[in-house]
């Protein structure tokens, strides 16, 4: 057990510095964009291309690792985001940024799906499922460390691209010290919009919509945060606020829709994060610990959504489906998060900080406008034949590592 336990942690270890270099920086750059006097529309930009990029990894990366290996692959991806982060501390220019947050979402998502596939390779049918749950929650953590690591510095400085470097830089030593054998290769993504429109109206469209409100907010919201005037350390403690409700509140909201009508529970989380962001839309926010409830409300709502979602189209799904169906979930919630921000930037252009929060109510109120239509048009799958609740994943790689995927492989399995 202990043989295969340190390679598991020092992937996991890997993953924590890969994460926290990758909340820094992704809170770094509006916030200093901002400071730097980028328009709304270049900040939103950004969170388009990182997303654009980070689907194209996801989509074509495996190639590139296929050719050279997972060790030399991580290794490159690494040095490449490390690089990056550095060079967006010389080159303080929009379409700089712009064009090298492609580069980074591409390397990120090539280097957690490496990652992931040396999870899958160590896991066991026994330990598959603890080893799930200790990556999801390295993710939520090393991420919130990462943001809230800002509020110890100044962002007009170089100091945070460094640290953002050295963070990348530190996530290459646990797997070059590691002693996994090379994993598989990694999932080739199957696309089939078609398949997952027909064995879930709800889960295609909402899944595209919540990409959009939280591609939005995600990179976004460190504009709204300094628009309405709080300090680093407020915008940090903003969006990491979401993150950890969304974290907390998981297991409860998948412990409920196991017990009812899951578009129930897509309709009721998406009602309160629309609630909570037109509340913020409307700037009634007026003291800070008013807003970070709603903020709390809101993550609470809208990062729970995305698994919620998952659980509902595997429902339906026939067991040898759940990759495909998944990892399509996948994809549109990456083109959700490509649109929400261009649109966020171009409505807060003139000025208004809140209109972020527009463009996340609408998305929001969409979803349960929906859910609620479609229950009236399709029957709820039976509780003991649904799927079970899981906190939802990062690629297609950890996908493949849920414990879902493993028992659809079982031909004893009962159909959802």
């Amino acid at each position: 057990m202990r043989r295969n336990l340190f390679p598991i942690m020092a992937l996991l270890l890997g993953t924590a510095f890969l994460l926290a270099g990758n909340g820094l920086h992704a809170l770094l750059l509006p916030m200093r964009g901002n400071l730097e006097g980028f328009s709304a529309t270049a900040l939103g930009l950004l969170g388009t291309a990182w997303a654009s990029g980070f689907v194209l990894g996801c989509l074509f990366s495996q190639r590139v690792v296929r050719r050279i290996g997972h060790v030399r692959a991580f290794s490159a991806f690494s040095a490449i985001i490390a690089v990056i982060a550095l060079l967006t501390g010389l080159l303080v220019h929009p379409v700089a940024w712009i064009a090298l947050r492609i580069v980074t979402g591409f390397s990120l998502a090539a280097a957690f799906m490496i990652i992931e596939s040396w999870l899958n390779e160590r896991a066991t049918n026994e330990s598959r499922g603890l080893i799930f749950s200790l990556y999801m929650t390295v993710n939520s953590g090393a991420l919130v460390v990462g943001q809230m690591s800002i509020a110890l510095g100044d962002v007009s400085t170089s100091t945070f691209f460094m640290i953002a470097g050295i963070l990348y830089c530190l996530a290459l030593v646990p797997t070059a010290v590691s002693t996994a054998t090379s994993p598989a290769p990694l999932t080739e993504v199957s696309i089939d919009l078609r398949l997952i429109y027909r064995n879930s109206p709800v889960s295609f469209i909402a899944m595209l919509l919540v990409g959009i409100a939280n591609g939005a907010f995600a990179t976004l919201g460190p504009v709204f945060g300094v628009g309405i005037g709080l300090p680093a350390a407020g915008v940090a403690t903003l969006m990491s606020v979401t993150i950890f409700a969304g974290a907390i509140m998981q297991i409860p909201a998948g412990r409920l829709s196991d017990r009812m009508d899951r578009r129930y529970v897509v309709a009721g989380l998406a009602g309160v994060a629309a609630l909570s962001g037109l509340t913020l839309a409307l700037g009634a926010a007026t003291a800070i610990g008013i807003l970070f409830v709603l903020a709390a409300f809101y993550g609470a709502a809208s990062y729970t959504l995305y698994p919620v979602i998952v659980a509902h189209a595997n429902d339906y799904a026939r067991d040898n489906q759940f990759v495909t169906i998944s990892s399509g979930l996948l994809l549109l919630y990456g083109l959700g998060t490509i649109i929400g921000p261009t649109v966020g930037g171009i409505l807060m252009s003139d000025g208004r900080p809140q209109l972020l929060f527009a463009v996340t109510g609408l998305a929001h109120l969409g979803i349960g406008a929906y859910a609620v239509y479609r229950s009236t048009r399709r029957a709820p799958v039976p509780v003991e034949e649904r799927d079970t609740f899981v906190s939802a994943p990062g690629t297609p790689e950890a996908i493949a590592l849920d414990p879902r995927a493993n028992a659809a492989e079982d031909p004893q399995s009962s159909e959802g």
